[in-house]
């Protein structure tokens, strides 16, 4: 810099200095030179952590969204820096709090309205989802946070009105209300919401009560709005046509609201929309043919609608569509041929649709299907036959090339023949259910190899033959087995099935010559139902069964079969106790305190029954005192 003049010099050394600054943003993973949060809204936040319990049920919904769920609160220490504690974001100039995450946080407690969260004027960004605020009101406080840009209380118990003051958060963009337990939304409050918040793009109100609203009141909705969700709200009248137009619309959910008109315009395929639920609404009539204009749609939910007529070829132009749901409608006749064209397809539902019949042969081709539901009604198989609405003939081989299967629920058909190998060659399957057919034969050996099984129902078929214990030795995760009603004789003498089934919740084997407790039991401490009846078991109940679900079983049926003693009840929760029709003497014991249905009939009961049966038991003392008088032996004392 010698050759320039001292202008020059100074004019460049200003400017190295002024690039070589560094800079600043608002995110939590802050420089060294990020400023401490204030002593006020450190102060606060530590009196909102003491105010709450730290219980794992409060956030028991998060497991079904696959949430991370934990108690955040628990970094939470006095002399750090709040602004490095969980779920705690600060703005790195100011070190004001301008994010707090709680959600599945195990919160359990109560926000009234003096909370200390309320001290936190900065907020931008609050979620305290899926907590349990034992159904506190929901505080007009909330309005104060008038940075709020994203708010977040879903599933969370709360109570009471939404407060009209949450319309005066104009600077949302994101609210979710849903799924808690307040009286029912006014149209002022919904009207304001719709008004004021010009800047909202998502809109969640699930499971909120809003049958005394016009849904013309949503005419008004910001132009903006990417996602609307308003599943469960018992909305009744005309649902604005307006809405399905709006030009950033991705997602719409007006599930469950089955008062609910909905005339479904005529989509281009500017169409933005990723998911439409118009399950359980009102809507008939045949599916306009442009309903393959929704290009975009990755999620389609028609189930139990009053839909007509067939499935357009136009449903072939949907290939991005990952779930489809048509189930229970009155769409009739064969998939059309263009349906392979969904080769991305994860989820497809027919249950209970009459287009169901020779439809196997197309499925075959999605070869992304992880779930197939093809189950046709819960109904007696005359009524099946006569509505012509099921599955006939043998199951197809060539479902195999569904390779990424995880579900295949094919109940409730009428299917014939043996179950296929190739059925039992999905390395991933998770649900296997064939239940309520004519299927014949014995069950496949192969079956042993499905090793990621949690529920298997092979019930109410003609299946026969020698089913050995230790064909299920490779099934940790088995949950629930079901086999009654069939022919099968399920031999459980086995000196080699030394194996348990520790994540096991429902044995279902009535009718299975089952001669002895299943030894796959011992040791179980999850099992909650278990049905052994109309077998051959003798005696009494082995001492080792006492410690098998003693905690966690609730349903246990062991009647018909040619039991003679009881020794006691260990199962401190057994509500549904079933002994009746056994060979069992002496004197009745009394079941637990908890136990509401309990039948003994056809025994050989005799002696006096205690008045201590009547205690806390009204729900079964009835039907039980009709079932004692077959037992001419009792002499009852009260």
């Amino acid at each position: 810099m010698g050759c320039l003049p001292i202008f020059y010099q100074l004019l460049c050394l200003l400017f190295f200095c002024l690039s070589s600054q560094p800079t600043l943003s608002s995110s939590s993973f802050a420089p060294s030179a990020t400023r401490l949060c204030s002593h006020n809204e450190a102060f606060a936040l530590m009196k909102f952590k003491s105010s709450f319990s730290i219980k794992q049920t409060a956030s028991w919904e998060c497991k079904d969204t696959s949430t991370p769920s934990y108690p955040k609160t628990d970094s939470w220490k006095e002399g750090i820096d709040c602004c490095s504690w969980d779920g705690v974001t600060c703005d790195n100039i100011t070190g004001y709090v301008i994010g707090l995450d709680l959600s599945c946080s195990w919160l359990y407690g109560v926000i009234p309205s003096k909370s200390s969260l309320f001290h936190l004027p900065h907020l931008q960004n609050l979620n305290l989802a899926h907590n349990h605020f034992n159904f506190s009101k929901m505080s007009s406080e909330f309005a104060q946070f008038t940075s709020l840009t994203q708010l977040n209380l879903t599933e969370s118990v709360f109570a009471g009105q939404i407060p009209l003051q949450i319309s005066h958060l104009s600077k949302l963009v994101s609210l979710d209300l849903s799924w808690n337990d307040y009286r029912t939304l006014d149209e002022r409050t919904l009207g304001g919401l719709v008004q004021n918040l010009t800047e909202v793009r998502q809109l969640f109100l699930d499971g909120i009560n809003m049958s005394s609203i016009n849904p013309n009141v949503l005419m008004n909705i910001s132009f903006s709005l990417s996602s609307l969700s308003l599943e469960d709200c018992d909305l009744q009248g005309k649902f604005p046509e307006y809405i399905f137009h709006l030009p950033n619309l991705k997602l719409l959910d007006l599930g469950h609201n089955q008062e609910l008109n909905i005339y479904l315009p005529k989509f281009n395929q500017s169409n933005h929309l990723e998911l439409l639920d118009l399950s359980h609404a009102n809507l008939s009539g045949p599916l306009p043919n442009f309903i393959g204009n929704l290009v975009s749609l990755k999620h389609l939910d028609l189930s139990f609608l009053n839909l007509s007529g067939a499935l357009l070829n136009s449903i072939g132009n949907l290939v991005s569509l990952e779930y489809l749901d048509l189930s229970f409608t009155n769409l009739s006749g064969a998939l059309p041929n263009p349906i392979h064209n969904l080769r991305s397809l994860k989820y497809l539902s027919l249950s209970g649709a009459p287009l169901c019949p020779g439809s196997l042969n197309l499925i075959r081709n999605l070869v992304s299907l992880e779930e197939l539901h093809l189950k046709a009604c819960n109904i007696s198989r005359i009524m099946l036959t006569s509505l012509g609405n099921y599955f006939s003939g043998q199951i197809p081989s060539s479902l195999t090339n569904l390779s990424q299967l995880k579900l295949l629920d094919i109940s409730h058909n009428q299917l014939e023949g043996s179950i296929p190998n190739e059925v039992t060659t999905f390395p991933n399957l998770i649900t296997l259910d064939l239940s309520f057919n004519f299927l014949n034969g014995t069950l496949p050996s192969s079956i042993s190899q499905l090793v990621n099984l949690t529920l298997l129902d092979l019930s109410s078929n003609n299946l026969s033959g020698i089913v050995e214990s230790d064909l299920f030795s490779k099934h940790q995760k088995l949950q629930l087995l079901q086999l009654s009603y069939n022919n099968l004789y399920f031999n459980s003498n086995h000196t080699s099935a030394n194996y348990t089934l520790p994540n096991l919740q429902s044995l279902y084997l009535s009718t299975c010559n089952v001669n002895q407790f299943p030894q796959f039991l011992r040791g179980s401490k999850v099992l909650e139902g278990l049905d052994l009846s109309n077998n051959r078991i003798y005696g009494k109940i082995p001492k080792w069964m006492w410690d098998v679900g003693k905690d966690s079983l609730f349903y246990l049926n062991l009647s018909h079969n040619f039991m003679t003693e009881l020794e006691q009840f260990p199962w401190k929760n057994i509500e549904i106790l079933d002994l009746s029709s056994n060979l069992i003497q002496g004197d009745l014991l009394i079941p637990p305190l908890t136990t509401s249905t309990f039948l003994i009939s056809n025994n050989n009961l005799n002696g006096e029954m205690s008045d201590l049966i009547c205690n806390g038991r009204t729900n079964f003392m009835e039907p039980f005192l009709q079932h004692l008088q077959r037992d001419v032996n009792w002499r009852i004392l009260i």
